[in-house]
């Protein structure tokens, strides 16, 4: 396993990277979605392929694909990310087929030259933070080999169950917040915090669209619930279970499976621009 040259930046998710995968991959919540998105994975790259991860955490996702045989160029802009996904990946033998790279999003294009890559993949809302999307979409285009794969998966703008969570709770704003047109500022920890938009489908086709097209559209936790319910899921694992189940049908379905916590969006590269 390689570690590209790191950027020296603050990462807001530095903060966090220790308790990551206790507060989230391991969770009942965090499981489920991730297994959902895993799913897909298998179908869409395949041993001996070049694969960038933009937005790598904690190396679970990288572990999942190289484990296949895909070779993973994993980014993240947080060092201490980078530090728990070495030692993970060194744990699991993965080292040869994973390289590390401590970079943001929108400095992308730093990772390669031409078609240096035989797909991307972003996985629980990374690029949700990324301020220009038109020109993250022109650095994949940059770097994707015509008619590459690129399985993005972002936070939707219309999330029932967080409507329906926070309304219970008595809080409208955040019941609605994924609605606002503005950026969203989130909380991370204690001194740390994003920008966050929610952009639609429909804007995601249209920005990537001078270089890339919609294959399918996959709902994300529509039946299954967002992380902060994971107290809820640790009472009712009959419920949970029945989410999952459940989850699999919502999530090809039209327009329902635009209500999920996240949205799974598989782009094709044009063969040509346009």
């Amino acid at each position: 396993m390689s570690v590209l040259q790191p950027q020296v930046v603050p990462a807001p998710f530095d903060a966090v990277a220790n308790q990551y995968d206790n507060r989230f991959t391991s969770s009942a919540v965090g499981r489920a979605q991730r297994v959902a998105v895993w799913k897909e994975l298998p179908n869409i790259f395949h041993p001996g392929d070049r694969v960038l991860e933009i937005g790598c955490g904690t190396g679970e996702d990288a572990c999942f694909l190289a484990q296949r045989g895909v070779r993973v160029t994993a980014c993240d802009s947080s060092s201490q990310m980078i530090a728990v996904a070495r030692h993970k990946i060194a744990g699991c033998g993965l080292q040869k087929l994973v390289t590390l790279a401590q970079v943001r999003a929108e400095h992308i294009s730093n990772l390669g030259t031409g078609g240096a890559f035989d797909g991307a993949f972003s996985n629980f809302g990374v690029l949700n933070c990324v301020p220009d999307l038109g020109q993250l979409a022109t650095d994949l285009a940059t770097l994707l080999k015509p008619t590459a794969h690129a399985v993005l998966c972002w936070m939707g703008p219309t999330c029932i169950w967080e409507i329906a969570w926070y309304l219970v709770h008595g809080d409208r704003k955040k019941a609605f917040r994924r609605l606002q047109r503005d950026t969203v500022i989130a909380r991370i920890a204690a001194g740390a915090s994003v920008h966050i938009s929610y952009p639609s489908v429909r804007s995601l086709a249209k920005t990537f669209a001078p270089y890339f097209r919609v294959k399918a559209v996959i709902g994300i936790g529509v039946a299954v619930p967002p992380s902060y319910a994971e107290a809820w899921a640790q009472r009712h694992p009959k419920w949970m279970r029945f989410c999952e189940g459940f989850d699999a049908l919502l999530g090809r379905s039209p327009t329902v499976r635009l209500l999920g916590d996240h949205v799974l969006v598989h782009f094709q590269r044009n063969l040509v621009q346009g």
